[in-house]
């Protein structure tokens, strides 16, 4: 095979136990002079705040808090935020939290850098200029959003996420702490970790991978399987954590330039309409389109397949490959993932509107296997048809 292939990382990483005390020195040296820091209200009330207010007033930096996000953030709230805001002078940007803090900052800094609406710039490379500059602080193993070029914002007026991708959106620096993801719970360990771990996977099969998003994606995957199970069973075990995050940053490294495929064609339709958690969606899908994407490339998926534990005695490609969709399914069950039938609101009757954003999804490009409409809403049946026996770690 001839490869062909630009790899960019413009984010500069900053990574170990206690960087979050840095954010200070490093938002000085990026230049800033009054900074907005995007987070949730549950962040709010801890000490991770502090950690970040304390160091930004060690260097004499101003701030103002917008502690209003919410999962799967909305065009509203990054409107709300922006017109809050506008006229204080804000130049750097910090994003504190999950996915969703992080992508709304991005959204946030389009908005004090370009004129319109947010929906003009939903799509590829349609920003004129660099946004504010950012700060990501991640507190979750999952999105990877840190390192990303993407923003995902859900219109409140389709009930679709929307994305904006482009390379002028990337934060200048993510500091990495994995001391700030000890207070997750199990039950967004768990989800959140399935979702880089879907990233990892996807990233890999997807139909533009690369050599550098291979093997970061093959890396990702391997710690991850190890270390999640760990992590969910005793958040308190820093190894485990510290490999999360790793798993989660160069999971988001990998699909930034590979991008990903039909279980997030999936899973944002599902989350723009019920506002389901974007790691349990995908959670859910991932071994339903793993094992329909096998036919595609049997080889890379059974090297997923063993990199998730699965044997090579006496089989065949597809025969691990096949395994690896049982291995799957057993680690979201050990997780604690629940099940499709489960989630509040799911209704079959929606099934159609939600194949049909699956399949307008960028995402569906680049899915190893190609897929129809048709082919999702059979997705999406099978997936809640399917009962599986839960085997819960223990209760939070």
């Amino acid at each position: 095979m001839l490869w062909d292939f630009n790899f960019n990382l413009p984010t500069s990483i900053e990574f170990g136990n206690g960087t979050v005390n840095n954010v200070g020195k490093r938002a000085k040296e990026l230049g800033g002079k009054k900074a907005l820091i995007i987070t949730d209200k549950g962040l709010a009330q801890t000490g991770i705040l502090k950690r970040v207010t304390d160091s930004l007033e060690q260097e004499g930096i101003p701030f103002l808090v917008y502690d209003e996000i919410t999962p799967n953030p909305k065009d509203v709230d990054c409107v709300k935020a922006y017109e809050q805001f506008k006229d204080e002078n804000i130049d750097l940007l910090l994003g504190l939290g999950g996915g969703s803090s992080m992508d709304t900052a991005k959204a946030i800094g389009v908005l004090f850098t370009h004129e319109g609406e947010l929906k003009d710039r939903y799509g590829f490379n349609l920003l004129e200029r660099d946004i504010t500059p950012l700060i990501c602080i991640p507190t979750t193993s999952g999105t990877g959003s840190e390192v990303t070029t993407g923003s995902v914002i859900t219109d409140t007026i389709t009930k679709q996420k929307e994305a904006i991708l482009d390379i002028k959106l990337a934060p200048k620096l993510a500091i990495v702490d994995p001391e700030l993801t000890l207070s997750l719970p199990k039950s967004i360990t768990a989800a959140t970790g399935m979702d880089a771990l879907t990233h990892a996977i996807e990233a890999y099969t997807s139909n533009i991978a690369e050599p550098i998003s291979d093997a970061l994606s093959l890396y990702a995957i391997e710690i991850i399987a190890k270390y999640l199970p760990l992590a969910v069973e005793d958040g308190n075990n820093l190894e485990a954590r510290q490999n999360m995050l790793v798993g989660s940053l160069i999971a988001g490294m990998a699909f930034t330039h590979a991008d990903l495929g039909a279980v997030h064609a999936m899973a944002e339709p599902l989350g723009g309409l019920y506002d389901t958690p974007h790691g349990v969606a995908n959670s859910i899908f991932l071994p339903h389109v793993f094992e329909y994407n096998i036919p595609s490339n049997p080889e890379k998926h059974a090297t997923v397949a063993l990199k998730l534990g699965a044997t090579t005695e006496g089989k065949t490609q597809e025969e691990i490959a096949q395994e690896g969709v049982v291995l799957l399914h057993e680690l979201a069950s050990k997780i604690g993932i629940p099940q499709f039938r489960d989630l509040d609101n799911v209704n079959p009757d929606d099934f159609e509107f939600l194949a049909e954003g699956a399949f307008n999804h960028l995402c569906t490009i680049t899915n190893s296997r190609k897929l129809s409409k048709d082919d999702y809403l059979k997705l999406f049946q099978k997936t809640y048809e399917m009962e599986i026996k839960h085997m819960s770690i223990a209760s939070e």
